[in-house]
């Protein structure tokens, strides 16, 4: 196995620790006529202790004061799970005697009890070979939090992901020999998005942490994934870190339930961090839905975070490169990127030799975002060493380095409540509603990936005299990705949706229905407008209705405005379906931030279908928080 992976403890090594925990305890016993026991229960109820054994205070519901972990091999008592008192006995027992092979699995529980109870001995984990080796390449210089931002296209990381990164100094070029700490489910590569979504929803999965080189995590998540990131170092010292990574090493091949809402990567980062430094209030209100960002935010309202850096993706750097040309310059570069022999052509020559550097800088870039996957290309590495030619004979333009924008802790709370009234066919509404994540395309934009949307349990209730509270809208899951092509990149846009609501299917009357409807598509960028297109597919069953289930196919275009100051939009969907009937809904939305947890939105529709049609307009406050 790679050096730095986790293993799991040998079983030799297991038979040997319960060897020796029988054997201590006549030692102990021996011990104990002489020097006072120590008070266990005190003990255990110490924060490092409690952090050591991943004990919930109550930040989840499920198992409110036993042990996180749901592995047996964590445990040397047989209820240490439920009993942190009983497994800090269980360890004292075995880490005791010198020499004992229980030390080289729990370096962090010794140096617990060494503190605690006054043991002295020169090197008590000198005959643990295996964590010494292992420890020469932890670094503990300092400890960052690394935050990749959203990537929709795995349903893992579609609100981000965190992980942590040891640092051996805080010099700019020492971050090529960190170690990433990473926390995932272990879902095997055949589970697909739905299912694994399905599966962490339910607690299917075990979660593990592992160490790995950083230098892989930037290429993964920087250059295959196009994800920026952020990084926040925290302010532990070395000594806290050493308590980290002491613990770190307790917890290989060790086995934690992975829900995809709360207890996922960055809750157990959060716990691992709280070993350092067991007095910071991280865990010690009720987090219902741990999202990365969430984590970002708790490490600020712990006093944990130092400072704060941005790492752009190679599409952002483009992206910024590319803004610097004009609209025949980036032409040029597009077709540049095809055929490098243009560079000796009139047309590039007539440019100034710093618009030349750039033009095929931005060329070169664009050829290696495009291949930037796959086997090694003679076609490719031809063109970009011609290309890197060209760069180098013309002198470099002032840098303009990608400029950052607002930091994910800056936006709006994850979690949304709303209230609102409205008109529909002459009849007047009240609504109100909760989602429990995450953001739309037209909530306040500050903080969140533009042409982004991710939306999770939105539940949506209505009042009218006619037919008192009624469900109107259940979205289970809503994902729209405007990915912007441009002459450079040609993302496909997509989007999924899948819930209930009320359908209109006759002249005044509605029945609620499910669905679940999706498709590909294509959107550009001008400033802060996403124009769109999409293809839709749509499978829906209304209650009460002949056919029980009807197919649709058709399209939808519309424009999403997303500045920070406001954020609008307009659409039009048509849809022929298999029973012979068609429906066309056209939409506009408007939404204005009145602060960074509050806004103001209003939408009006119009839907027709077959020779009837229903109009509405509502207006609704919107408050966000976690």
């Amino acid at each position: 196995m790679e050096a730095g992976h986790f293993f799991v403890l040998r079983p030799s090594m297991r038979r040997a620790v319960r060897v020796a925990l029988g054997l201590c305890a006549l030692v102990c016993a021996a011990v104990a006529q002489a020097a006072p026991a120590p008070d266990f229960a005190a003990l255990a109820a110490t924060p490092r202790w409690q952090a050591l054994m991943h004990v919930n205070p109550g930040a989840t519901l499920r198992g409110v004061g036993t042990s996180y972990v749901d592995d047996d091999d964590f445990f040397l008592a047989a209820d240490g799970k439920a009993d942190p008192a009983a497994e800090l006995w269980a360890t004292w027992q075995a880490l005791a005697p010198a020499g004992s092979p229980a030390r080289c699995r729990f370096p962090a529980r010794y140096r617990f009890l060494a503190e605690k109870l006054g043991w002295q001995e020169p090197e008590p984990l000198a005959h643990c070979e295996d964590y010494h080796a292992w420890r020469a390449q932890m670094p503990i210089g300092r400890l960052v939090l690394v935050f990749p931002a959203a990537y929709l296209n795995s349903p893992s990381s579609m609100f981000g992901h965190t992980l942590l990164r040891l640092d051996a100094s805080a010099e700019p070029d020492a971050v090529w020999l960190s170690r990433a700490i990473n926390f995932g489910a272990q879902a095997g590569g055949a589970d697909n998005s739905l299912f694994y979504i399905w599966q962490g929803l339910a607690g299917g999965y075990p979660g593990q942490f592992s160490v790995t080189s950083y230098v892989e995590k930037i290429r993964d998540y920087a250059f295959v994934e196009n994800r920026d990131m952020w990084e926040y170092t925290l302010n532990l010292d070395a000594d806290e870190i050493d308590w980290v990574v002491r613990h770190l090493w307790e917890l290989r091949g060790i086995n934690f339930d992975y829900y995809f809402f709360d207890e996922n990567c960055s809750f157990r980062l959060l716990e691992l961090i709280k070993v350092g430094r067991p007095t910071a209030p991280l865990m010690t209100e009720l987090r219902f839905a741990e999202l990365p960002v969430n984590t970002v935010r708790a490490l600020y309202g712990a006093d944990l975070v130092a400072q704060r850096r941005y790492r752009p993706s190679k599409a952002r750097e483009l992206e910024a490169l590319a803004a610097r040309l004009d609209s025949d310059e980036r032409a040029l570069a597009a077709a540049l990127r095809e055929d490098t022999s243009l560079a000796a052509a009139p047309r590039f020559k007539a440019y100034p030799p710093p618009r030349r550097h750039l033009i095929a800088q931005v060329a070169y870039q664009a050829l290696r975002l495009r291949n930037r996957e796959g086997a090694r290309d003679p076609d490719v590495a031809r063109k970009s060493l011609a290309l890197l030619r060209v760069v180098q004979r013309n002198p470099a333009p002032p840098d303009a380095p990608a400029a950052p924008s607002a930091p994910p802790e800056s936006g709006h709370g994850t979690q949304m409540a709303n209230i609102g009234v409205g008109r529909q066919d002459g009849r007047d509404f009240l609504s109100f509603g909760y989602r429990l994540t995450y953001h739309d395309l037209f909530d306040p934009m500050t903080g969140f990936l533009p042409g982004a949307a991710i939306e999770g349990l939105d539940v949506q209730l209505r009042i009218d005299e006619a037919d008192g509270l009624a469900l109107e809208r259940l979205d289970l899951v809503n994902i729209r990705s405007l990915a912007p092509r441009s002459d450079f990149v040609k993302p496909i846009s997509w989007f999924v949706h899948a819930g209930l609501e009320q359908a209109p299917v006759a002249h005044e009357r509605r029945a609620l229905g499910g669905f679940v409807q999706g498709g590909p598509g294509a959107s550009w960028r001008v400033g802060d407008l996403f124009p769109y297109v999409f293809a839709v597919a749509r499978l829906e069953s209304v209650s009460g209705e002949e056919p029980g289930a009807a197919l649709g196919a058709g399209a939808e275009a519309g424009v999403a405005f997303q500045a920070e100051s406001v954020q609008w939009g307009l659409h039009a969907r048509w849809l022929e379906y298999t029973a012979h009937f068609s429906r066309l809904r056209t939409g506009i939305t408007a939404n204005l931030p009145l602060s960074s947890e509050n806004a103001l939105r209003g939408e009006c529709s119009h839907e027709t279908w077959q020779r009837d049609a229903v109009t509405g307009c509502s207006v609704s406050f919107r408050h966000f928080f976690d």
